[in-house]
This record gives C-alpha cells, sequence and structure tokens, in this order.
C-alpha cells in the first residue's frame, strides 16, 4: 500500500458525518445495521488477513469495514452495493484508496462471485451481512466454496451459533451440516447491539469460514440441503418417520443409518451417506 494511503484515508470525514451528509439513514427493507465502532472494524479486518488476494465485501453501507479493510492491506477490495446512496457516500473512500477500491452496484444475491477478481487470485469475503439475507448468501457461497480462500462474516449469534454447532445439540441443523461439511467453521467473537447504527435486537458473531480443499465427504450439495430440510424439519420424530418424503425405511437402510435415532444424533458424515443413497436411488 502506498504510504499516502492511509493518510488520505484518514483525512475522511467521520462515519457518522458521512451518514449525515449522503442522508444515509439505515433501511430495514435494505437489513441495514452500520457498524461504526473503528476498533471493532479493525478487529475482524486483522482476522481475514492476509487479504493478499480479491477482497469481496458485501454491502458496504457508510464504509466503516471497507476503510478497515483497505487500512489492513487490501490490495484489491470490490465492494457490492445495491443502495445507491452508500455508493456515492463512498466516492471520497474510492479516491482515496489509490485504485484499491471498485464498487459494484448490485444485488449480493444474484452475484456470482467468480467473475470477480483475476482467476489465479485467492478471493475472500468479508462482511457484515444483513440478517435477512445472511442464511441465503452463505448457502451460495457454499456453492462456490472451490473458487474461495476464506469467508470471514457477521451474522446474527443465533446463526453463528448454528454454524458451529455440535451433533446431539440443540443447535445443530441443516446449516450447521452443510457449513461443516464444505468448510472448517470457527466463532471468532460476538459483537453488542450498542456498536451498531441503529442497535439491532441481538448480539452478532463474527464467523470464519475456511473451504476445504475436499469437501468431508462425496455428497452433492443440492441433495444434502434437501435431506437435511426434510430431515430437520420434523426433528423430534425419528428418522424412519420424518424420512418418508425421501424414501423412508428403505432409504435409511441403504445409507446403513438406523430408523429409531433422531436426525439431531447424526453426524455430518452419515447426513451425506442418506444424500448419496438418495442420489442412487434416484439415478
Amino acid at each position: 500500500m502506498p504510504e499516502n494511503v492511509p493518510e488520505q484515508i484518514d483525512r475522511l470525514p467521520p462515519l457518522r458525518e458521512v451518514i449525515r451528509k449522503a442522508g444515509l439513514d439505515a433501511k430495514k427493507s435494505l437489513g441495514q445495521n452500520f457498524l461504526l465502532d473503528l476498533n471493532l472494524t479493525g478487529r475482524i479486518a486483522r482476522a481475514a488477513q492476509p487479504l493478499d488476494g480479491t477482497v469481496i465485501e458485501i454491502g458496504p453501507g457508510p464504509g466503516g469495514l471497507t476503510r478497515a479493510l483497505l487500512l489492513a492491506g487490501a490490495k484489491r477490495l470490490i465492494a457490492i452495493e445495491k443502495d445507491r446512496r452508500a455508493i456515492a457516500a463512498l466516492e471520497p473512500l474510492v479516491e482515496a484508496s489509490d485504485g484499491r477500491l471498485e464498487i459494484i452496484e448490485e444485488d449480493a444475491l444474484k452475484l456470482d462471485i467468480t467473475r470477480l477478481g483475476p482467476e489465479n487470485e485467492p478471493r475472500q469475503i468479508v462482511a457484515n451481512l444483513p440478517y435477512n439475507i445472511a442464511t441465503g448468501l452463505l448457502l451460495g457461497w457454499l456453492g462456490q466454496a472451490d473458487h474461495l480462500a476464506s469467508m470471514t462474516l457477521m451474522f446474527q449469534r443465533e446463526v453463528g451459533q448454528r454454524l458451529v454447532a455440535e451433533p446431539g445439540t440443540s443447535a445443530f441443523g441443516r446449516l450447521s451440516v452443510i457449513a461443516q461439511w464444505r468448510c472448517e467453521v470457527k466463532r471468532l467473537f460476538d459483537i453488542p447491539p450498542d456498536a451498531f447504527v441503529p442497535p439491532p435486537k441481538v448480539t452478532s458473531s463474527v464467523v470464519q469460514l475456511i473451504p476445504r480443499s475436499t469437501p468431508l465427504a462425496p455428497a452433492r450439495q443440492e441433495i444434502l440441503e434437501e435431506v437435511t430440510r426434510v430431515l430437520f424439519g420434523q426433528r423430534r420424530k425419528m428418522l424412519r418417520a420424518s424420512s418418508k418424503p425421501i424414501g423412508g425405511t428403505a432409504l435409511l437402510e441403504q445409507a446403513g443409518i438406523p430408523g429409531d435415532i433422531r436426525a439431531e444424533t447424526l453426524n455430518v458424515e452419515d447426513f451425506c451417506r442418506i444424500a448419496e443413497a438418495l442420489r442412487k436411488a434416484r439415478a
């Protein structure tokens, strides 16, 4: 990073002034809660280091985390934003970044991350995700995990707990299985509501997901999602009952899974065996 970039960023107006001048009041419809605490944005950026490839940020808003990522050494930062007010507010930061920051106006749910940045560079996603679309975004990125080096993401704490939950616990569910099947998952730290503007009603968690070189066990994601959706949809029932929509006892026998246990007692590899049995049955 050129020596003058940190100085140029430091000379930018405070984030609250950026919000005021741009009329960037948080919109509930966009799931906006702006993180303005520079200590916390810096902590997230440091957790994502090294930032030596293409860094992708979703929903930068007034640019608090964006500034932190640039100051932490991001050499190529692509911020995806659909709110045109925020895009206008970020223009001074683009100028201060010495060509390191690019803003793309797009809906993150429709984004193909494989077209962002040079193909030979690692891609990292670092973001304070809108709560209302966070799970959908993550499932989509897990399907593109071969193109990612890491994801350092903020969720509401309940989702963070589900991502790292172990079999046999009440938090273990569909999201636990899919994420742990494809990634090494670690919950890093929590962030209180009063760190945001406006404050959400829940505590947030920063979670890091590092894609595995190969998934934990053979399975197709779309079938694994279906299996977990069906089995956890009736999690209080024994598998012989909850599995009826996808083949019932016959499918479980093919996968070598007993029918007199509940879904939450299975491990990730067990769900993959059921998903593979379902794929073969349909083939």
